[in-house]
């Protein structure tokens, strides 16, 4: 492997790093906020959940759904909370209460030290009530939703820069799943409306469903026609499973990763030429994780309850290897990936657990997410890389050796992220770093497990790093030795005695 601090691909933007809370399961209500638990503050939010929030240092949250926006009056969840609707959850079968609603949700981002990248409803709703929530959360003041956020209690606007034009149009489980013309033109038109009540807004245009959606690349092709000059980026969403319990074919899902952000990068560059535009439409991968392990005990649940537990994938050593990998491939076309989300935060597909009333733990993906949100900030680097290869079910030419490079200049620091899929051999690789010169290995962290199916659980934290990695740097060459099936940073940095 070859690393030089000219080989730059990107600047990364820090939102690659964000996340996603749905109203969904018990990633609200049981998750971020139980008035009633013994860590709530004044609000109800779980202070245990914002520390372990706080530790991932998640940049930018996308709210309210999901499938869940696709049918949300968000005026429902405005206003005293005593006067919110029950209202009829259709995507996930469940009551929602409206006791967390845009202002509340605002004011937990905050503590979160976070941005939300809001979402608004292109299948029940459209061009009216997008714009009035702009002109709700966004102006000033002295217009009618402006003046009644100010009598909701919150006088300053919450100046909310990013916003997802609908969700997932495509998917026949969509409440008003629309055509690509249908949406193209819906989106256009309101994200036109949207602009006009705060020019300083960004939007993203809805993508495909998934890579694997039979309407995959065409509707971002027909979409992008209507809402290219409008949008600043087009959404992804991918998730992968393991059903046949195959650790090799499952750990090279990356590889379709990597090829669906390349499609979608030709799609938009396509559309970019077609319309002889100057402009460059950038990616927001606003949904992607492992989901598999909850599908079966999701259809026993009954329906029309509260805050059940839904999607409380409970994940594996496995999991936290390909989630490793994922990351891997964000970084690497930092370039034009410049927003993502894991989906989800808390409870739901998440990397933080909790019991009602209980504790919160980590699982297994929160510690790849956490090592790379924290120390993958700077300019992503190009590594040149020679690594033996196998092939899976799916997939051939599948690099043992899955990484990516980050230079943080100010810091003087250069964090290689890797990933060793090889289930039986340690890998050494033979780093050459010889651009940088007076650097030392200040620390190699690494996620292993002899165990695959390994899990954490509250008060047994199977899964969990030490920083007792062998690399060492010898001559500007690092040698970094990855054990059989692990997660692996190796920090280098300037010897300031030099």
């Amino acid at each position: 492997m070859v690393i030089d601090k000219d080989f730059v691909i990107s600047d990364i933007d820090k939102r690659i790093y964000g996340s996603f809370i749905e109203h969904l399961g018990r990633a609200v209500y049981g998750g971020i906020y139980e008035p009633n638990h013994p860590s709530a503050d004044e609000q109800g939010f779980r202070q245990d959940v914002l520390d372990l929030v706080n530790e991932l240092q998640v940049p930018i949250i996308r709210y309210p759904g999901g499938n869940m926006v696709s049918a949300y009056n968000w005026e429902d969840g405005v206003g005293p909370k005593e006067e919110r609707p029950r209202r009829l959850e259709l995507a996930w079968g469940v009551i929602e209460t409206n006791q967390v609603g845009t202002n509340e949700f605002m004011d937990w981002a905050k503590k979160a030290n976070a941005e939300v990248m809001m979402a608004v409803n292109l299948g029940t709703r459209g061009i009216d009530a997008a714009r009035n929530l702009v002109e709700y959360v966004n102006h000033p003041g002295g217009t009618a939703w402006s003046d009644l956020r100010k009598q909701h209690g919150y006088k300053e606007p919450h100046n909310i820069k990013t916003w997802c034009l609908g969700n997932e149009m495509d998917g026949s489980w969509q409440i008003g799943q629309k055509t690509p013309i249908e949406y193209g033109r819906l989106a256009a038109e309101t994200a036109k409306a949207m602009r006009l009540v705060d020019p300083s807004i960004e939007l993203v245009s809805c993508g495909s469903s998934g890579a694997g959606m039979p309407t995959f690349p065409e509707w971002e092709a027909v979409t992008l026609d209507h809402t290219y000059d409008f949008a600043d980026y087009v959404s992804l969403h991918q998730y992968y499973e393991n059903h046949d319990n195959d650790t090799a074919n499952f750990l090279a899902n990356s590889l379709d990763m990597e090829n669906f952000i390349h499609t979608v990068i030709s799609t938009c560059d396509y559309i970019r030429a077609k319309k002889r535009s100057k402009k460059t439409i950038n990616l927001s991968f606003d949904e992607w994780n492992v989901w598999f392990h909850s599908k079966d005990q999701d259809k026993k649940l009954e329906p029309w309850s509260v805050a059940p537990p839904q999607l409380e994938d409970v994940y594996t050593f496995e999991d936290a290897l390909l989630v490793g990998c994922m990351l891997n491939t964000l970084i690497r076309h930092s370039d034009r990936v410049k927003i993502a989300a894991m989906a989800q935060l808390v409870n739901v597909i998440a990397p933080i657990m909790t019991e009602n009333g209980g504790g919160a733990w980590r699982q297994t993906i929160f510690y790849p997410f956490y090592y790379t949100s924290v120390y993958g900030r700077g300019m992503a680097l190009k590594p040149i890389i020679s690594s033996p290869k196998y092939d899976s079910t799916d997939f051939t030419d599948v690099p043992y050796l899955d990484t990516s490079v980050v230079y943080n200049e100010d810091k003087d620091e250069v964090v290689i992220f890797a990933i060793n899929r090889h289930q039986e051999n340690t890998l050494q690789v033979d780093i050459d770093a010889r651009s940088f010169e007076g650097y030392e290995v200040a620390e190699h962290v690494v996620l292993q497990n002899d165990d695959p199916k390994a899990a954490n659980t509250l008060g047994h934290e199977q899964v969990r790093p030490h920083n007792k990695g062998e690399s060492y740097m010898e001559g500007g060459k690092v040698v970094g030795i990855l054990p059989r099936l692990s997660w692996n940073m190796l920090r280098i940095t300037k010897n300031k005695e030099q």
